[in-house]
């Protein structure tokens, strides 16, 4: 590092805390019943912190008082409309308006070929006709009381479905987080085979039941995470979770005239647009080799951001991360949730511990949530998880602990603040946050220590919807929203 970069970032993270509470320009508003925050000055009409978590006797989740929850699916358990049981690993998970009450959520499942509760084949609905039970997307119709009135398959054949981001024309973007390729041989539960078609991709699935299994190659591929639209519908940006070397954050920019809406995979070229990876810039004009140089020292601060042309989107030869030369673009450890604003876009790193990936000199932290301006064309670091250990060998948080750490999965709130899925040491939360402000639990797991998935607010502001990944639950949580968040 330079000198004058190592003199900007001297200082250490802030000392202990289960998030640091900074003083920075507000990011977000919203009003309830949108969905979708409004950027402007984020004014929440309360602080009321949420009441302490209650056990739960039936032993699953644990919420404040005056919150219920419902289960809506359960893998193995609920069956999907084809005659098969719900599969398992829940993960990012989208809900749209059905009218009437109702709800359509169409939920990512995580898993590769050869899992025990993978995705069945259903016609019309097959990517890769090599990747039996394997991961896809199915799509749930329920209510505000959580009542499971059905639930089928949107896309199946495809591997290790791990988060995506909603469309403004209503309709999801599910991510593959792999790069497995045609020919790669699988097995598992009894059987075996061969992936027929290259992984990493990008595909849209349709809450009418319409089926279009045909991945969006323009926005490349790699082992994606999540993903936003901006406002201008001009530009997607997307996640990517990896290592040796970590993952980058990406823009894929819209052809000149191109209007987005559905059928994004029959309507753009497997290059059309162009896909380039963030490089955030320092004061002395160099690039951040790393987002773990930064500490809660520069919470609030507007850096700039420029963006690096991706010279092989599809990865044909070499992964598109392995493509720059260490410090052409920022790296992060586990760049995870994406959500978008009408403003910006929030991105989370879950953690960055010094395990080979970093560099020698980053610095380990359990978590970071940031915001991009669309307009300035800034990044900034609006929540900061310091790293910290517990007990002098290290060992894992206590089911009791509210050090919270690994934010993975975000949302943006109704009222326009954040609420993060945990997926750290020891017990896992859902978590309300305010940019530059404190972080609440308002959910436990009290099964095991599977992480939270898919948090993600009906636009009515009545539900929270978020999954258990393991076994595989779905629950919608009612209560008094408003009285904490708005």
């Amino acid at each position: 590092m330079s000198a004058s970069r190592r003199s900007l970032l001297a200082g250490g993270a802030a000392g202990v805390g289960f998030a640091v509470v900074g003083t920075m320009p507000s990011l977000a508003e919203a009003t309830p019943g949108q969905g979708r925050g409004r950027a402007g000055t984020y004014a929440p009409k309360t602080s009321v912190p949420f009441p302490p978590l209650v056990d739960d006797p039936d032993g699953l989740l644990a919420l404040p008082e005056g919150f219920s929850y419902a289960v809506v699916t359960s893998a193995g358990e609920t069956m999907l409309a084809e005659g098969a049981p719900t599969p398992s690993n829940h993960d990012g998970t989208a809900v749209f308006n059905a009218g009437r009450g109702k709800y359509k959520l169409i939920q990512n499942h995580e898993l590769g070929a050869g899992s025990k509760l993978g995705v069945p084949h259903v016609a019309g609905a097959v990517y890769d006709p090599g990747a039996v039970d394997a991961g896809g997307c199915t799509v749930i119709t329920t209510d505000a009381k959580g009542r499971n009135l059905g639930e089928y398959v949107g896309i199946a054949g495809t591997s290790t479905n791990c988060a995506g981001g909603p469309t403004p024309w209503g309709t999801w973007l599910t991510c593959e987080e792999t790069e497995t390729k045609a020919g790669t041989a699988w097995s598992g539960n009894g059987k075996s085979g061969t992936y027929e078609k290259d992984h990493g991709y990008v595909f849209e699935v349709f809450a009418d039941g319409r089926k279009l299994p045909k991945p969006i190659k323009a926005f490349g591929r790699y082992a994606h995470e999540a993903l936003a639209i901006d406002a201008e519908q001009k530009h997607v940006f997307l996640s990517e979770d990896a290592s040796g070397p970590t993952g980058l954050f990406y823009r894929w920019t819209a052809p000149r005239g191109f209007k987005m809406g559905p059928g994004l995979a029959d309507r753009l070229s497997d290059t059309a647009g162009t896909l380039a990876a963030m490089q955030i810039i320092m004061p002395d004009g160099s690039v951040l080799p790393d987002v773990a140089y930064l500490t809660s020292a520069q919470l609030g601060q507007p850096f700039p951001v420029k963006w690096k042309e991706v010279p092989d989107r599809d990865a044909k030869t070499t992964s598109v991360r392995k493509q720059f030369a260490d410090g052409e673009v920022t790296r992060g450890k586990k760049f995870e949730g994406v959500y978008g604003t009408d403003k910006g876009v929030y991105v989370v790193n879950s953690f960055a511990f010094s395990d080979g990936d970093l560099p020698a000199d980053a610095v380990p932290h359990d978590g970071m949530v940031w915001f991009y301006d669309y307009e300035a064309e800034t990044i900034q670091l609006v929540n900061y998880f310091p790293h910290q250990k517990v007990g002098a060998t290290g060992d894992p948080a206590p089911y009791t602990d509210l050090q919270f750490d690994g934010p993975d999965n975000v949302t943006v709130t109704p009222w326009g603040s954040l609420v993060l899925a945990e997926d750290g040491v020891g017990a896992s939360h859902v978590l309300s946050a305010v940019p530059g402000g404190p972080t609440y639990a308002i959910a436990r797991n009290m099964l095991n220590d599977s992480e939270f998935t898919g948090p993600t607010f009906s636009a009515d502001g009545k539900v929270l919807f978020v999954n258990m990944q393991t076994p595989g639950y779905t629950f919608a949580i009612t209560g008094p929203w408003e009285k904490y968040l708005g």
